[in-house]
């Protein structure tokens, strides 16, 4: 069987690094972070390590890629490529 997507309205941020107010204006109480000198972005510029306590889990997030929150409050990362073929913006958002 083959199965679509259902068309859901995300919210989303781009890491671009340095802005840490932005994450935390995303993720509330959901995070936490850590420097990750190992998670390497666009010109080999330091990401972060976001710490999702929903899913229990540690997300390495690069410059440049996107931090999505789901339907069901979970956070998770996305490859800017991925992130442009999937979503487009909302018009209402």
């Amino acid at each position: 069987m083959r199965y679509r997507k259902k068309p859901i309205v995300i919210d989303a941020i781009r890491w671009e690094g340095g802005d840490y107010e932005c994450l935390n204006d995303f993720c509330g109480h959901n995070w936490g972070r850590a420097d990750a000198k190992d998670v390497e972005g666009p010109n080999d510029k330091e990401g972060v390590v976001v710490w999702n306590i929903k899913e229990k889990q540690w997300l390495n997030l690069p410059l440049g890629h996107w931090l999505i929150r789901g339907i069901g409050g979970e956070l998770y990362p996305c490859a800017p490529d991925i992130f442009d073929a999937t979503y487009t913006v909302d018009g209402e958002g």
